[in-house]
């Protein structure tokens, strides 16, 4: 299985581009996600991924995102390669997003409802799915 969940927000505004073999929409943008945990008198880490929507996602995404805003992205991981112009190879891992939210609130910042009850069924799900009693068997 391939999802991630994330919540994040915005480093940049989403860069739009086509592609050149069937003109289709793609918006990219990267996202600042806080770690969960912070060490006793250190300042809280962030990582910063990046993320890739492709045709209606990527529009909607390109017309509604702005730098700064907490958002929620729900997709998969995709790694990819290339070859530049010198022969180097370039490696890159992204998020496609197969789902996006607004999780700030236009008045006060707080998460949206709807994220965050999309967000709470997707972890009570996946946590469900992996439960096993003393007596399962293990496969290995």
């Amino acid at each position: 299985m391939n999802k991630v969940i994330l919540m994040g927000r915005l480093t940049r505004d989403p860069e739009v581009r086509y592609t050149q073999t069937n003109n289709t929409l793609v918006a990219s943008f990267s996202l600042a996600v806080n770690r969960r945990f912070v060490r006793q008198g250190e300042e809280r880490q962030a990582d910063f991924i990046n993320i890739v929507a492709w045709s209606k996602q990527g529009e909607f995404c390109s017309k509604y995102f702005k730098k700064g805003q907490q958002v929620g992205v729900i997709g998969r991981i995709q790694t990819r390669s290339w070859d530049d112009d010198q022969g180097q190879k370039h490696y890159a891992t992204e998020v496609v997003a197969e789902e996006v939210y607004f999780a700030d609130s236009k008045k006060d910042g707080a998460p949206s409802e709807n994220f965050e009850n999309t967000f709470g069924n997707e972890i009570a799900g996946a946590n469900s799915e992996f439960e096993m009693s003393s007596t399962d068997d293990l496969p290995f």
